[in-house]
């Protein structure tokens, strides 16, 4: 009878333990934001499903952007959109919502990001005070001293530069991952112009100047041979799950005319899940800001990336 009770004494410690671990475990999911332009045209949405779709990460909130480009004042049309009157930042956070409530997500934290850059147009690091940049350092203030939350940029850096520039000692706890510029990997140069970088030069320039700020950024050359066949695309994506059928929807509204398109945010963000299929090297940032090393990616294997998107869709999304 004593051997019973030990027996089911120690079992039932080791349950407690086994569940003490498993919390923990739960409990460490490294934290991410997205800060998506997703108005500006097809592949936000693809990056901000296969986020949803991750099992190993805590997606704690999702932001609009601004795409705001010179286009817009010169032609009537951006994309699907009519130029007139247009906020772009309010089309990125309807489609964020849309996107939530299709993926029965809309628990997560949603705000509304900036509607123009940072400082002026011939320069200037004064913040843009948003609902974003104030959830962000409220969900950075909330991270373990000896943790980061990662902040992931699809768009317009306005939203990471102003949350920095508007609490800088928060600076310390947040690594930024940017889709964004141009690097010659063999010659070792940089090149701007480039649209996200255009649609805010001076929030690039003031995250490259900030020593205290940990950038990963994805050139979009090295993106570009991240491309997607439209006709394949569709054959995969099923008809009875709803996401995978906005992912279609959205292409068809976008861009309509590619029968094969980069998907470069998508890039990104396989590239920070599934970091044996990617490169990372440090390079120094351009000549014309502080001198320091940062990240950048230099390299992704195309076709294990795309296997693993389509992977996650199905494991996750299986109906």
């Amino acid at each position: 009878m004593k051997e019973t009770k030990k027996y089911c004494f120690k079992l039932f410690s080791l349950l407690i333990l086994l569940s003490t671990i498993s919390i923990y475990a739960i409990a460490q999911k490294q934290k991410v934001w997205v800060d998506a332009d997703t108005g500006n045209e097809t592949d936000d949405i693809y990056a901000l499903a296969r986020l949803l779709a991750e099992p190993s990460i805590e997606v704690v909130g999702v932001s609009s952007a601004h795409f705001n480009n010179a286009d817009l004042i010169a032609f009537e049309k951006w994309n699907q959109y009519n130029t007139k009157n247009i906020n772009t930042v309010q089309i990125s956070q309807q489609l964020n919502e849309d996107l939530l409530k299709v993926m029965g997500r809309l628990s997560i934290a949603h705000p509304l990001g900036a509607d123009r850059q940072m400082g002026r147009a011939w320069g200037g690091k004064e913040p843009r005070t948003s609902d974003a940049a104030k959830a962000i350092i409220a969900e950075v203030k909330r991270v373990g001293k000896n943790e980061k939350l990662v902040v992931i940029t699809l768009g317009a850096l306005t939203n990471i530069a102003s949350v920095i520039a508007l609490d800088t000692s928060i600076a310390k706890h947040i690594v930024c991952y940017a889709l964004g510029a141009k690097y010659n990997v063999n010659k070792g140069y940089w090149n701007k112009s480039e649209f996200n970088i255009r649609n805010d030069l001076n929030a690039f320039d003031y995250l490259l100047d900030n020593a205290s700020v940990d950038l990963v950024i994805m050139p979009i050359d090295v993106a570009l041979p991240y491309r997607f066949k439209r006709d394949a695309l569709y054959k995969k994506l099923r008809s009875n799950v709803p996401i995978e059928q906005m992912l279609k929807q959205r292409w068809e509204e976008t861009n309509p005319q590619d029968t094969i398109r980069t998907l470069w945010d998508l890039a990104l963000v396989q590239a920070f899940l599934q970091p044996r299929y990617a490169v990372v090297k440090e390079v120094l940032t351009p000549l014309e800001n502080t001198q320091r090393l940062i990240k950048i990616y230099s390299e992704i294997n195309v076709q294990k990336m795309e296997d693993d998107f389509f992977q996650a869709l199905t494991s996750i999304y299986n109906k």
